[in-house]
């Protein structure tokens, strides 16, 4: 398999793609099963090619874009060729159009071939690569004036044949770990807590919310009594180092460039990393 042309399909909020190196240094030597419960548009995953893998996500538009790809990579090829080569010289008019039948799909609950091929195609042509629902769970990111193609054909067949053994899950993360046992490895990079406290981003209509972080909490600290390996990724905020502190977890900050924010100067920040091992 051609490690070098597997790579995310798609750019997803809080992607972890400059992190990757500080994550490879903080891998357990050993594990059995991988386990991502938010993929996203799959960083690390795509990175690591853990040979047993299990992913999920709540985003259903997303992991049927996962499972298209891995069951029928010529005919998701052939319609979103397609759909680049149909663009019309109103490029912003045939974005729009486009936006408009992917959002009557979801209403329509269509997860098919045609809906994967959408989704990566509006993620490649929206501002920012940004994800985003409004209250209705209908995407709302306008159009990036961009005209390129949408996809790597080659890149799509690589991905396409190792998530061939891939689990692919679609739900909640707790459902998804429920399976995870001792020796078994679990990335947990969900929705990032906000850097102002009063305010949560969501990019699914469900949202996730406090609630949602503590809960999250609770399950570090399972898998932690079960025997996994657990590396989790979010904000070097104060709230975070409540949830996790003081419980003898490996903590690390490091910085990052955020780049989805519209004012450059934000654009700098920090990041934690928690492992419930030491690591090398």
């Amino acid at each position: 398999m051609q490690k070098t042309k597997i790579a995310p399909f798609v750019k997803w909020a809080g992607g972890k793609r400059q992190l990757l190196t500080h994550i490879r240094e903080r891998m357990p030597e050993k594990f059995n099963t991988y386990y991502e419960p938010f993929v996203g548009g799959g960083a690390v995953l795509f990175d690591l090619l853990p040979d047993n893998a299990v992913i999920n996500d709540i985003n259903k538009a997303l992991i049927n874009a996962y499972r298209q790809i891995g069951t029928s990579p010529d005919e998701f090829l052939d319609v979103v060729n397609k759909l680049d080569d149909e663009m019309w010289d109103d490029g912003k008019k045939y974005y729009y159009h486009i936006r408009e039948k992917y959002n009557d799909k979801l209403m329509r609950q269509e997860y098919d071939v045609e809906l994967a091929a959408m989704l990566v195609f509006i993620n490649k042509h929206c501002y920012n690569g940004l994800y985003r629902v409004n209250a209705q769970g209908l995407f709302n990111v306008p159009y990036n004036n961009s005209r390129r193609g949408s996809v790597d054909a080659e890149s799509i067949l690589e991905v396409s044949k190792y998530l061939k053994n891939v689990t692919i899950l679609e739900g909640d993360f707790e459902d998804a770990c429920h399976l995870a046992k001792e020796g078994d490895f679990v990335f947990l990079d969900s929705p990032y807590a906000p850097l102002n406290p009063t305010s949560f981003e969501s990019y699914t209509k469900e949202g996730f919310d406090v609630e949602s972080h503590i809960r999250l909490a609770r399950l570090f600290d399972e898998l932690t009594e079960r025997g996994c390996f657990c590396m989790l990724t979010n904000h070097n905020t104060e709230f975070i180092n409540e949830l996790y502190g003081n419980k003898g977890y490996r903590m690390d900050v490091v910085s990052v460039k955020r780049m989805i924010n519209s004012d450059a100067n934000n654009r700098v920040g920090e990041e934690i990393i928690i492992c419930n091992y030491q690591g090398r």
